[in-house]
């Protein structure tokens, strides 16, 4: 089955009923200012996934950036074919991300896990904190020890509540590959997390 553009008719209504950002993809491809209602719903979402790949709040400040200029630039050309807008976003950031892996292997940097995400709230008891940043450590480190597609398969599903079919659109697999992926890295970090 054939997609038209997303710029009405009935294919743009049944893809609506799939892809409820689809009203303003249109939008934003009729006047880029539009795009801001796209940025303000994903910014968020798009800067955690770039935070767990990368480590750091700059480098995913930076490819968050990178990556929503790049979907400005190519708002236009984005049609429903059974992926999700969001996917599509991802997928542009996924790119972006890998690409800043390369630079930074290049300058050979590295990241300080060790610093909390979030400054701990004035009455927050230290033991438990203490306890929750070496729990984030652990996980952080098993998750870098999987391979990249099941460390990126884990990061989409469990951090930015992907469903297997927008996964396996950002990833370029089929949904079975996905979920076979899914199980594997999550047998994997079971064995990594004891206890």
């Amino acid at each position: 089955m054939t997609h038209e553009p997303i710029s009405g008719g009935p294919a743009f209504e049944m893809a609506s009923a799939r892809d409820a950002d689809l009203p303003d993809v249109a939008a934003a491809q009729a006047d880029p200012a539009a795009f801001g209602a796209l940025y303000r719903r994903y910014v968020d979402l798009v800067y955690s996934y770039a935070f767990f790949q990368l480590g750091d709040h700059h480098d995913a400040e930076d490819a968050t950036e990178r990556t929503f200029l790049a979907a400005l630039r190519s708002i236009g050309s984005f049609t429903e074919r059974g992926a999700s807008f969001r996917a599509w976003l991802l997928r542009i950031a996924r790119n972006t991300i890998a690409n800043s892996h390369r630079s930074r292997f290049r300058r050979r940097t590295t990241t300080l896990d060790a610093l909390p995400e979030h400054p701990p709230a004035p009455d927050s008891d230290p033991a438990a904190l203490t306890v929750r940043a070496d729990e984030m450590r652990r996980v952080r480190r098993a998750l870098a020890e999987l391979p990249e597609d099941r460390r990126q398969v884990v990061i989409l599903r469990f951090t930015d509540g992907l469903s297997a079919r927008e996964i396996a659109s950002v990833l370029d697999r089929s949904e079975g590959a996905v979920r076979v992926l899914l199980h594997r890295a999550l047998r994997d970090l079971a064995e990594r997390l004891p206890g």
